[in-house]
């Protein structure tokens, strides 16, 4: 071959290569301009997006048996201090969501988080953690054992009208609460306290100002979160203008939506637009929005909380074995006319026989075709959701640290006499 030809053939080769490169560098931008367009239009999950965990969510909604997702729609109670065999059945037969304590089952420090421990070991085998759930609201509606300084009343905090204040004793509730090993607080109460007769709400409202209540509970339910701690809002759509005790019979509010917004809704759609996870439903009927049911079976109630407020987070009733109910409905019925309306979790917070029949009513309900899989799915969906957000887990407890908590109290309580 001659030398000229060797040259010209290098030169070609030279010339393939550049080709080669260039064609490869143009072929990376338009990659990862497809790329940023796709992740912009939502066709493929960003890294630590909700892509990412919209596939977690479906793969273990999918993997779950009938009797596991119905088993997420109830908070269930339990009587005693220790777990006995009526409790790890709730957890290992009928996988229940998650437990409400009460002080009669919470004796001291140590004790409390062994029982917490306990249930999350038997709980080891479900596809989902356990909610662990109190009300942990300060004042006169305090659960946690052990010599806990108290906090003073809702309604001394809304006269000291201090949001800082506010947020400083919700971060210290989730403080107490993440410290014993619970993961949910039914708090702050959102009711305005609008009736000086009302029997059940009085001081644990912060007052009977809407943008007060509002910008206080706010504030709390932030100080919740930011310890990794769920906060319930409660007790929708105000439970602050009854005359009678919900626990005792049936409240009634005669109240059109036009007069609720221009009150008691107020401070629920202050918190819902400021990131409110978990909205507690009340047992009190409102004739001009449903004559016949409370509105924690109210399709047309939990519809004004969708709705009209826009929320999609996860609905709660209030504790269904309350004489509100009771006295009017059979736990079976409540049950599933409370997941027709729109509920997504049930609180049953008493009776082990009563969650048994509340789950078989669920379970009938879903296989005659009277609860559809997908209105099902929907809220076992939200569940896993609140869920993973708070990155619930299982993992056991250490020593609850009261000193610690007390002296974060005391500081407060300082900055509050000034």
């Amino acid at each position: 071959m001659s030398k000229t030809i060797k040259i010209r053939l290098k030169k070609i080769s030279y010339s393939l290569l550049f080709l080669v490169i260039l064609l490869f560098i143009l072929n990376l931008v338009l990659d990862n301009t497809t790329l940023s367009q796709r992740q912009k239009t939502g066709d493929i999950p960003q890294e630590g997006t909700d892509g990412n965990e919209e596939t977690k969510i479906t793969t273990i909604l999918s993997n779950m048996s009938l009797d596991e997702k119905i088993g997420q729609l109830i908070i269930a109670g339990f009587s005693g201090t220790q777990e006995d065999a009526r409790t790890k059945k709730l957890i290992q037969q009928y996988s229940v969501g998650g437990f409400i304590f009460f002080s009669t089952n919470l004796d001291g420090p140590q004790q409390t988080v062994q029982l917490l421990n306990n249930l999350k070991k038997d709980n080891e085998n479900n596809p989902l953690p356990l909610f662990l759930s109190v009300d942990q609201e300060g004042g006169q509606v305090t659960r946690l054992p052990g010599g806990l300084i108290n906090f003073p009343t809702n309604e001394k905090i809304g006269a000291m009208n201090d949001p800082d204040l506010s947020y400083e004793v919700g971060s210290i509730l989730g403080k107490e609460l993440k410290e014993y090993g619970f993961n949910l607080d039914f708090a702050p109460v959102l009711d305005i306290n609008s009736n000086p007769s009302n029997p059940v709400i009085g001081d644990r409202s912060f007052g009977d100002n809407a943008p007060i209540v509002s910008e206080l509970g706010i504030q709390t339910m932030k100080g919740i979160q930011s310890q990794g701690v769920i906060s319930s809002i409660k007790h929708f759509p105000g439970h602050g203008d009854t005359a009678v005790d919900s626990h005792l019979e049936l409240p009634i509010v005669n109240k059109s939506v036009q007069e609720l917004e221009e009150l008691e809704l107020d401070p629920f759609k202050q918190a819902i637009n400021s990131g409110a996870d978990l909205v507690m439903v009340a047992h009190i009927l409102l004739p001009k929005l449903d004559r016949d049911n409370p509105a924690s079976l109210s399709k047309n109630v939990i519809d004004l909380l969708r709705n009209k407020l826009h929320f999609d987070g996860a609905v709660i009733t209030d504790d269904l074995t309350m004489k509100a109910i009771t006295n009017n409905y059979g736990i079976g019925q409540a049950a599933v006319q409370s997941v027709i309306a729109g509920s997504d979790i049930l609180l049953i917070a008493h009776d082990y026989e009563m969650i048994v029949e509340a789950i078989d009513s669920l379970r009938n309900a879903v296989r005659s075709g009277e609860i559809s899989e997908n209105r099902l799915d929907l809220s076992v969906r939200r569940i896993i959701e609140l869920k993973q957000k708070y990155k619930l887990s299982d993992t056991q407890t250490g020593t609850a640290d009261v000193n610690h908590l007390n002296q974060s109290i005391q500081s407060l309580k300082k900055k509050m006499s000034y």
